[in-house]
């Protein structure tokens, strides 16, 4: 289990889709600069850029051991400051999206408990923690989406999470609020993800997935890490969702 420590943070409102998607890890002592973390879903994927002040996340363990975030570089301590984007938006990005690695264990409890709790396939909750944030639970974006499932901070009230950096709780409103898009859109799974990252709004003005370059390839890419997902993923006796090869260890 992570624990998630952090500061407060103000929320702001909107929902970006950054162009840019690639990951950047790197190790740090000094005081950090004004460099950004970037990441997330849209609520209007036509709004591409951010007139934001920049916002940093810093990944660090604790007296404890235990790996924690926080939005302030914390003192005495070895960290990482994380700065990426949506990791399945970048029309330009080099993944194979055919052939990434799958998280298959990350988070399990939690995705299995949202899963049976809002009836949502937790091959698609993997598919969307996936594309949203790479299952960085610290990960934020420059307009203020937060964690696993990359929620808004009126989204996140609206759907009773407390701390969207708390990877249960952030997976337990972003599921319940994936499920209630699949209830608006009849269940159709296309539309669903592609109002998750343009906004349920977007989806019913077009009559279906809008015709945004990021949006398309989104769930284009949802899709396929869908798809892999529910091969990788088999349901036991006991009603849980485990991967194959764990299956086959048992």
């Amino acid at each position: 289990m992570i624990t998630v420590t952090l500061l407060e943070i103000d929320g702001v409102k909107g929902f970006p889709c950054i162009l840019a998607c690639t990951l950047l890890l790197f190790t740090v002592h000094a005081v950090p600069d004004e460099t950004s973390v970037v990441l997330a879903n849209v609520s209007e994927a036509t709004d591409v850029s951010s007139e934001n002040p920049t916002i940093k996340i810093y990944k660090y363990r604790n007296p404890s051991g235990v790996q924690s975030y926080s939005d302030r570089a914390p003192m005495g301590v070895a960290y990482e400051m994380v700065q990426f984007s949506c990791f399945a938006c970048s029309p330009h990005s080099k993944v194979d999206w055919f052939n990434t690695p799958l998280q298959l264990r990350s988070f399990e409890a939690a995705i299995n408990i949202a899963a049976e709790k809002h009836r949502v396939d937790p091959a698609l909750i993997r598919a969307v923690i996936h594309a949203e944030s790479a299952f960085k639970p610290g990960a934020r974006s420059r307009k203020g989406a937060l964690g696993l499932m990359q929620l808004m901070p009126d989204t996140a009230k609206d759907m009773g999470v407390a701390n969207p950096l708390v990877p249960e709780d952030n997976i337990q409103g972003g599921v319940r609020y994936l499920a209630w898009l699949l209830e608006e859109n009849s269940g159709n799974v296309m539309l669903a993800t592609a109002a998750y990252n343009a906004g349920p709004g977007a989806v019913k003005r077009h009559n279906g997935i809008p015709p945004y370059e990021e949006t398309q390839i989104y769930v284009k890419r949802v899709k396929i890490l869908h798809d892999r997902y529910k091969k990788a993923l088999t349901k036991t006796f006991s009603g849980h969702w485990v991967s194959q090869d764990d299956l086959i260890r048992r």
